[in-house]
């Protein structure tokens, strides 16, 4: 278990951004003003509590890699005993900033974990599932029409803002089909909170999506 709690610990640096050599970002240090009691406001972050890494708040959001320990196989509080575990297991994920392919992004953590190992620890990776960033083009009719169908879906003009992460089909699929328009949607109001342990769907807002994907299927099946 030690050997596990300090493996894990040197993913990170003491200010909380990724420490994997090899691991890149795509930081183009253009970004809209985003305070962080805004931040604070919108995820609820808890007094004292500050948020992890450095650089402007939506660089970290938006175009650095992270890394999360999603799981861990250990023996639980209620079962805990004075006893050495022969192997822990533990699932981790990564998020690759687009500019980066996984399959680079992969070695470097792969390399960085056998590298870190401590007391002579052992190693195994096994089921790894590798997935490719995806940049969104904004330029194209496609998505014009979609800002279009949102506007009458909730009478007023649409918005854009960024988001960090990719669902990895995205790139396949857009490598696959290089001249797609690809367009991703999905409901999520301020209160929010995706991921989270108190994740929700404001159904008012589940309604006009509803609409305004209606009417861009109208948009699209009138072009010529």
């Amino acid at each position: 278990m030690l050997a596990m709690i300090r493996l894990l610990g040197t993913l990170h640096d003491d200010a909380g951004s990724v420490a994997v050599a090899g691991l890149t970002g795509r930081d183009t240090g253009d970004y809209p003003e985003y305070a962080e009691a805004q931040l604070r406001d919108e995820t609820g972050l808890l007094d004292g509590v500050s948020p992890i890494g450095t650089g402007h708040i939506l660089s970290r959001l938006w175009s650095k890699p992270s890394i999360t320990v999603t799981g861990i196989d250990a023996p639980t509080v209620l079962n805990a005993s004075n006893t050495l575990s022969p192997e822990i297991s533990v699932k981790i994920s990564a998020r690759v900033a687009p500019g980066q392919t996984a399959a680079d992004a992969f070695e470097a953590l792969e390399k960085h974990l056998h590298e870190h190992a401590p007391f002579g620890a052992h190693v195994s990776i096994t089921d790894v599932d590798r997935g490719n960033a995806f940049l969104v083009d904004t330029s194209g009719w496609g998505v014009a029409e979609g800002l279009q169908a949102l506007e009458e879906g909730w009478g007023a003009p649409a918005q854009q803002v960024g988001a960090g992460g990719s669902i990895p089909f995205i790139a396949d699929l857009a490598e696959v089909f290089p001249e797609a328009q690809i367009l991703v949607t999905g409901v999520e109001d301020p209160d929010t909170r995706a991921h989270s342990p108190n994740e929700s769907q404001h159904l008012g807002v589940f309604h006009r999506s509803i609409l305004s994907e209606a009417l861009l299927l109208a948009r699209l099946d009138s072009r010529s």
